[in-house]
């Protein structure tokens, strides 16, 4: 009886022995997590039978360390939550080594081609929550948008000097006839940029004219604006809330530019402008790609614009040691581990994102050194007791 029950030490240490060496060969192994042997006694008819590794369970519990890269397609997740995977087969499989590129399709795919799944997006680049299928970059230009309003934010000098307009009537040539003036880029239909500057007249007190050139030409339309004594815009004085400007641009549609004044003000501080942009933009050709924290997904042009190409999801299991492991790095859904719940980064129990890093192995390679001179000292002592309960039967033949 003594025989087996070494020969059962000697092979469940030999196992733990196999699971500790599997452990330090991944110590630089993305999304790795380290596994643990757990024993149990064997019993027969009352009578001790030995040892047997009963289970490997993983630490699920434990993120490894964030590895910074650089890389925009590298994501590491920080906290619970799995990366979800599509195989060629269409086998859904989850892992949490974030370290993708593009394929030849530029779909968002692992060194071995399983595609990365997220939230789809419509022909209108619309997010469609809900529906998980592959995620893909559009690989076209970006075409130019024409600029249809134009954000602006300032504040007039309250103590500016006042204009007398019959002495010194609007000409953008003479300084002498503005107080102020700022210059703003548009956009036609067919890309082209235009220049759309602003004089501001101070007429009277909290009273104020705006002109407008259009590529240097002089506008026919012109603004008021009035403001309360506080130094806040007044509508009702103002007659309106935003100014429309008509641009004819050629071989272009035309251009119904809108212009919101809600957002001046007449302070006794300097002239400044805090916002100047519109809402159109030139061609753009495809330069990269980005992944914000919440996973979504964007394509980067060289116009300056981004357009949402969809949103990485991540999958969490109420027990995550029931997956069946596929790989060191990848796992699939079992009776045990329960149904995946899917959603964006952030959201629920869900870990978040960091682009441009990956999450290393959870190993750690002082205590597997140490676990690996124990597991040595057990399998030592094992062999021990086989010796001595050789060396006994031998006693016990020798005196016969």
């Amino acid at each position: 009886m003594s025989f087996s029950i070494g020969l059962s030490g000697l092979r469940a240490v030999n196992q733990e022995l196999s699971v500790i060496s599997n452990n330090v060969a991944n110590v630089s192994t993305a999304g790795f997590k380290s596994s643990r042997a757990e024993f149990a006694a064997i019993y027969g008819g009352g009578q001790a039978g030995g040892v047997e590794m009963n289970n490997v369970s993983q630490n699920f519990d434990r993120n490894g360390d964030v590895m910074r890269t650089g890389r925009g397609l590298d994501l590491a997740i920080s906290g619970n939550g799995f990366f979800q995977l599509k195989d060629g087969n269409g086998q859904t499989s989850y892992t949490r080594a974030g370290m993708f590129q593009r394929d030849a399709n530029n779909y968002l795919t692992t060194s071995n081609g399983d595609r990365l799944q997220g939230y789809t997006v419509n022909g209108a680049g619309q997010l469609q929550t809900g529906v998980v299928g592959d995620l893909q970059v559009g690989t076209g230009s970006l075409p130019a948008k024409a600029s249809t309003s134009l954000e602006f934010v300032g504040n007039l000098k309250a103590d500016a000097s006042n204009i007398d307009t019959a002495l010194n009537p609007f000409d953008p040539a003479k300084a002498e006839s503005y107080n102020f003036s700022q210059s703003s880029k548009v956009f036609d239909s067919l890309g082209t940029e235009h220049t759309v500057t602003q004089y501001f007249v101070k007429v009277g007190s909290n009273d104020w004219q705006v002109h407008y050139t259009v590529d240097g030409a002089v506008n026919g339309a012109s603004t008021n604006l009035k403001f309360n004594t506080d130094g806040t815009f007044d509508a009702v004085g103002s007659g309106a809330d935003k100014a429309t400007l008509a641009l004819t641009p050629a071989g272009a549609d035309p251009i119904s530019l809108e212009i919101g004044l809600t957002k001046f003000s007449q302070y006794a501080s300097d002239f400044n402008v805090s916002r100047n942009q519109s809402d159109g933009y030139t061609s753009g050709d495809l330069t990269g790609v980005r992944i914000d924290p919440d996973g979504g997904l964007y394509a980067t042009f060289t116009n300056g614009q981004s357009l949402l190409q969809g949103q990485v999801v991540m999958a969490s299991f109420a027990n995550p040691n029931g997956l069946l492991q596929t790989n060191n790095t990848s796992w699939q859904q079992s009776f045990s581990s329960g149904q995946p719940v899917i959603g964006a980064p952030g959201s629920g129990t869900l870990g978040s994102l960091t682009s441009g890093a990956y999450e290393g192995s959870n190993v750690d390679l002082t205590g597997e050194l140490v676990n690996l001179m124990t597991s040595q000292r057990n399998y030592q002592a094992n062999a021990k007791s086989i010796s001595s309960a050789d060396k006994m039967t031998q006693v016990l033949f020798n005196s016969f």
